[in-house]
């Protein structure tokens, strides 16, 4: 990558920067129903684990979760649904003795997050956890149908506690960096699991037939012709019991690679617009993170194009390949934290693409500043199957710019250095396109192949890859070219104005059950209605006529430069560059670098954007306020609402000092 990226001319600098991380990778494996001939134990099934081979000539990694616990474990086997705390507790009410137990669960489904799953299963103390990959979740006129060998790999690190290295959280993973061991990393779990493909699974599903508890309705799953009762297991002499075995190769210094290649920018060199995709793939990665991939490929050689032609950004621009992402965002997050203070000073904005193309419907998740920025290019691009623009189809869809989730490069940039990012891509389309489903993605598979994509995911010739460049391109020359950085905060301020609103209803609805709440603490009871979030709503009223001051400027430029024929004064060009900086630092001044996050999380400081305790990759507002909220911790609630209300009254003062 390093050398095509130089071959395009056009790039200033060019690195290759190393840091040295904990990683691991699949040694033995085996998950086996476990019986007794007379007094010797006795092996009654193995599963197979591993896909079969897509190619015959290539290699192809093995089924296994990154970051998961080396050892062995053995127990009774229990069915546990999609794996959710709540699904776990409803076991346990049906008497089900999770205890000890090998956990078998779906992907999906109750939790979306399967680090979530291992982490509940932990909670409930069970010995060991086994994902399966539940072809019932695919539309039955899908172009693709898995095949019963076709699984999931990923990783189980806790992305909800620790991003990056586990081992180094807070400061950059160098080699005489000091490591926590892996027995204290909240990030990492304490229980091994495996992921299993439909045609291990169904095996396991039919041994525990007639043991346990028949399950309710919506915890059955499967394919329609899997004509099974299913049951929960239990504890018992006639339950089957499973031994799993996930022994790893282990490195705690295992050696990284991020690849930057950066255009200097002509006005505002130190100001810069970083934008980057991850490289590495669990197996074969055609779409995750392949087609990302190529568009930032062709991104770096179409600037390439432009500075042949003499062209230079107002501001700079780097281009960032990203190596470990899978694990839990690790190259993105230790250059961050490498970084951390030039960030905080510097960054403007951040744009991630990571599976970018894997249907029609264009997505994208960002920070309400971009609201502006990346409508105006939506309407300069027209949909590749139709005459009508992105806009217009993102319009008709009722889409909206949704808050960034937890899941990718972009969680650094925002949560920790507090530089505005957006995310983005073309999906698969949630309901029938032309009265058919569009094809099921068979994410982090071996069968996520480059045939699989020419076929189902981008056919045709790649347009949707054509269509994504050309949007990628057109973001980034609004934020790193135009003479007033595109961002709008009045958007920004309606949407605290909606999340303020959201978590006062959660938090009078989290009342009523607060006695059951297990961290209630008796000055939690004692304080709990006397907790308001009148703090952030006099912040807010505060902040929106700052906006609307701080924006005029944009007005007024507008008139007397551009009404001049684009003249301007030094006068006019030294207040545009302290407005660009001032909206630049929005967001970073939105960090509370002092706390951060409570109970262990010190490492995500955006009050307004991060990830929740058990959110998984669900995008929240307030997350460490609505996290003492769902626990009862009131104190900690009024605490936290106290610190955000003055973090946002800073950044609006800021605006307009």
């Amino acid at each position: 990558m390093e050398e095509q990226w130089g071959e395009t001319g056009a790039l200033d600098q060019l690195a290759i920067v190393p840091y040295y991380v904990y990683l691991n990778y699949p040694g033995q494996r085996s998950v086996k129903i476990i019986g007794k001939d007379g007094d010797q134990r006795k092996e009654i099934w193995k599963a197979k684990l591993d896909e079969e081979k897509v190619y015959p000539d290539r290699q192809q990694t093995k089924a296994w979760l990154g970051h998961s616990k080396s050892g062995k474990a053995e127990g009774h086997l229990i069915y546990a649904n999609g794996g959710s705390r709540e699904d776990f507790a409803w076991l346990k009410e049906q008497g089900v003795v999770t205890k000890g137990a090998i956990a078998l669960v779906k992907y999906g489904g109750t939790e979306g997050d399967r680090s979530l799953k291992v982490m509940a299963a932990e909670e409930a103390e069970c010995a060991g956890v086994l994902i399966y990959s539940d072809p019932g979740d695919v539309a039955e006129d899908s172009g693709w149908q898995p095949k019963d060998d076709s699984l999931q790999r990923g990783s189980v690190s806790r992305t909800n506690l620790i991003i990056g290295d586990p081992l180094t959280p807070g400061f950059a993973s160098t080699l005489d960096s000091n490591r926590e061991s892996k027995e204290e990393s909240l990030a990492l779990p304490k229980i091994p699991s495996l992921p299993l493909a439909w045609r291990d699974a169904s095996h396991l599903l039919e041994s525990l037939k007639k043991h346990g508890t028949k399950v309710a309705p919506d915890w059955i799953h499967g394919p329609k012709d899997f004509d099974l009762k299913w049951y929960t297991g239990n504890a018992s002499s006639e339950n089957p019991i499973v031994a799993l075995k996930n022994e790893n190769d282990e490195n705690p210094l295992q050696q990284i690679w991020n690849v930057h290649g950066m255009i200097e920018g002509l006005e505002e060199p130190g100001a810069k617009i970083i934008v980057g995709n991850h490289r590495d793939a669990w197996c074969f990665g055609a779409v995750d993170p392949g087609s990302g991939s190529a568009v930032l490929m062709e991104l770096v050689r179409m600037f390439g194009e432009l500075r042949k032609l003499g062209w230079r950004p107002l501001r700079s621009i780097e281009f960032v390949s990203w190596d470990a992402e899978e694990y839990g965002f690790i190259g993105s997050t230790e250059y961050v934290e490498d970084h951390i203070n030039y960030l905080r000073d510097n960054a403007v904005a951040y744009l991630n693409v990571d599976d970018g193309v894997f249907g029609s419907q264009f997505k994208a998740q960002g920070s309400p500043v971009w609201s502006k920025a990346l409508l105006h290019v939506l309407n300069r691009i027209k949909d590749p199957n139709g005459e009508a623009t992105l806009k217009q189809l993102w319009e008709q869809h009722g889409s909206n710019l949704d808050i960034l989730g937890a899941g990718s490069d972009y969680v650094p940039f925002q949560s920790l250095a507090g530089t505005s990012s957006i995310d983005f891509g073309f999906a698969a389309d949630a309901g029938p396109t032309d009265g058919e489903s569009q094809a099921y993605y068979p994410y982090h598979s071996c069968y996520e192949t480059l045939e699989w994509s020419q076929t189902y995911g981008d056919p045709g010739g790649f347009p949707y890859h054509r269509a994504l460049a050309e949007i990628w391109a057109l973001l980034i020359l609004e934020v790193a070219d135009r003479p007033l950085i595109p961002f709008d905060l009045r958007v920004y301020a309606e949407s605290l104005s909606e999340y303020v609103t959201a978590l006062e209803r959660e938090a009078a609805s989290t009342y009523a059950t607060l006695e059951d709440l297990p961290h209630a603490s008796a000055g939690d009871l004692l304080n709990a209605h006397n907790v308001t979030v009148q703090p952030l709503k006099n912040a807010l009223e505060k902040l929106k006529p700052q906006i609307e001051e701080f924006h005029q400027f944009e007005d007024l430029w507008t008139t007397r430069v551009l009404g001049a024929g684009g003249f301007e004064t030094t006068q006019y060009a030294l207040r545009r560059l302290e407005y660009n900086d001032r909206l630049a630092h929005f967001e970073s001044d939105l960090l509370d670098v002092e706390e951060g996050y409570p109970d262990g999380r010190e490492q995500f400081k955006h009050v307004v954007f991060g990830p929740r305790k058990w959110g998984g990759y669900q995008g929240s507002s307030f997350p460490a306020i609505r996290d003492a909220v769902a626990e009862g911790q009131w104190e900690v609630v009024r605490r936290l609402i106290g610190r955000a209300a003055e973090r946002i009254e800073v950044a609006g003062r800021k605006l307009v000092k």
